[in-house]
């Protein structure tokens, strides 16, 4: 039995480790492969996006980590036009990203094809007035602290063909935001660079995204 108990803990650790580098992996190597034609230059991962997406999505989400361990964070804000002024409708933000303990774990029943999601993951489509919330848990970092903690996020605008990644949300806060990594962010549809405040046991930030800011090949005319 003992023998069996330590297979499976090992069976375990192993798969945790396997998703989470595969979804750091998709996002590290996004560069490489690139579709130079492609809105966004392509994104490694972007699409599993669709997988699990619902046919009716709110401009308010809780994620699956809301009733979970962690800090309770409450994002929200405004999707504007490429001029920064306009607000943008009926846009899909799709985001995931690690537990409280820094995995993308899965959830029975999952779709295999979006594991390396992880089960913590979901969707917003702004209101007419462009806005969107997401009531989630603060992200841990990865266990082997790697890389500041983050939520991914891709965009899909309804007027354009494909999907396209946003600078992933950090942390202002973070020990692990270091100057190096901060210079390094694209500041695709604005900076993703969170500065939460607190409100009782909520953690709570604004973040506004302009589309097409940064993001290659996005139509002049759109």
């Amino acid at each position: 039995m003992k023998t069996n108990y330590l297979s499976l803990v090992n069976e375990v650790a192993l798969l945790f480790t396997v998703l989470l580098f595969s979804s750091c992996q998709g996002q590290t190597q996004r560069n490489h492969t690139a579709n130079a034609k492609l809105i966004g230059g392509g994104c490694d991962g972007c699409e599993l996006m669709y997988i699990g997406m619902p046919r009716q999505i709110k401009a308010i989400d809780t994620s699956a980590g809301w009733a979970e361990k962690g800090q309770k964070l409450l994002i929200s804000g405004t999707v504007l036009k490429r001029d920064g002024k306009t607000p943008a409708p009926d846009v899909v933000i799709y985001y995931w990203q690690t537990d409280n303990k820094g995995y993308y774990s899965p959830r029975k029943g999952m779709d295999k094809r979006a594991l390396r999601h992880g089960h913590i993951r979901g969707w917003v489509k702004t209101d007419q007035q462009g806005k969107y919330a997401i009531y989630t848990i603060r992200p841990a970092t990865y266990p082997d602290r790697s890389e500041p903690a983050h939520i991914h996020t891709s965009i899909k605008e309804p007027e354009l063909p494909t999907e396209y990644y946003i600078d992933e949300f950090v942390f202002d806060d973070d020990p692990l935001l270091i100057s190096k990594k901060r210079e390094s962010l694209e500041n695709r549809g604005g900076s993703g660079i969170l500065k939460p405040s607190v409100s009782g046991d909520l953690q709570i930030a604004k973040h506004h995204i302009i589309l097409g800011l940064n993001i290659p090949n996005y139509p002049p005319e759109h």
